[in-house]
């Protein structure tokens, strides 16, 4: 499919990716959602918290969000979502990823870039409460490279998915880690490990046989976090093997529904290869979107509703 021309226009003050960025994820307030959490339980014991917000009880539609690492379902980048689609008569349920709702998981293992059983787990939890006759995915950042992984692993998708959105998303994450490591993302970086090593602390405390405190103090940098932790846990042999296996980039040319990706060409937590121009034009059911604003997940407009949000909503509308 031919690149999609963005029509986004960022407000001046907005051009700035750092600016968008912190502006988003740290100041912007997102109201009138109202949530209702329903504990999930899954096979292996574990959980995950869902948060549902509710268009009317005769919406046969509904939006799965994702949110990006150490969200959270109450992240305005997800209650923004959740509340157009409402408005717009689609219910939208919004997934906290096990250890994101509050409450540390049960398991040792929790959640990653590329863990897409879970999402398979709410897509049919889903279908089994209201039986929806269109379910849509969005997610955001990791959230999004979930997404594209899961619709391009699978040959077994339902027919109920319709349509997918992925927006600021390091689909090739051994290139997004490498840029979160450069110098001029370092308040980022260390943003995101002050938040993983808060809750891999109580790790740490709950499973001493499978994290040695020496290990744990070790961790200085991301990449340390997921060589020590993340790909141990979930049975990778270290970070790059991680990457590697967990990378939406090689499972595009398999999605068979339409999909969005929007990706900032200002996003610095993006390497080259994010931006997946090959597998876009070699496959017609990708539309990839890059706007020159935007920073990460930093889409600006008026009346608080961002572009990507309303880009979502348009796209659904047209391809579902």
């Amino acid at each position: 499919m031919p690149i999609v021309e963005s029509t986004y226009k960022a407000p001046y003050f907005f051009r700035k990716g750092f600016v968008s960025t912190v502006y988003s994820g740290l100041i912007r307030n997102v109201t009138s959602v109202h949530q209702k959490r329903e504990r999930m339980n899954l096979p292996d014991g574990d959980f995950v918290d869902l948060d549902w917000s509710y268009a009317s009880e005769n919406s046969d539609k509904v939006i799965i969000l994702l949110h990006g690492l150490e969200g959270h379902a109450q992240r305005p980048y997800i209650t923004g979502t959740a509340k157009l689609f409402n408005d717009n008569g689609i219910d939208a349920l919004s997934v906290n990823f096990r250890g994101c709702s509050g409450e540390p998981n049960r398991n040792y293992y929790s959640y990653h870039s590329g863990a897409t059983d879970d999402l398979n787990e709410v897509i049919k939890h889903a279908i089994g409460k209201k039986n929806y006759s269109e379910i849509y995915l969005k997610g955001v950042s990791l959230g999004g490279n979930i997404i594209l992984k899961y619709l391009g692993e699978r040959n077994d998708v339902l027919p109920q998915i319709k349509a997918a959105i992925a927006v600021s998303v390091p689909c090739y994450l051994k290139g997004s880690a490498q840029e979160l490591h450069a110098f001029r993302n370092i308040l980022f970086h260390d943003r995101f490990k002050k938040h993983l090593l808060k809750s891999l602390k109580l790790k740490q405390q709950n499973f001493p046989e499978e994290l040695l405190l020496e290990d744990f103090e070790s961790i200085k940098t991301l990449k340390d976090f997921d060589n020590i932790y993340t790909s141990k846990a979930h049975g990778f042999k270290d970070a790059d093997d991680y990457y590697e296996k967990s990378s939406s980039l090689q499972f595009l040319p398999n999605i068979k529904i339409p999909t969005l990706i929007i990706n900032a060409l200002n996003d610095s937590f993006l390497s080259p290869e994010c931006y997946p121009v090959k597998a876009a034009k070699n496959n017609s059911n990708i539309f990839l979107e890059m706007p020159k604003y935007g920073g990460h997940v930093g889409f600006v407009e008026n009346k608080n509703v961002y572009y990507n949000e309303r880009r979502a909503l348009e796209f659904v509308q047209e391809k579902a």
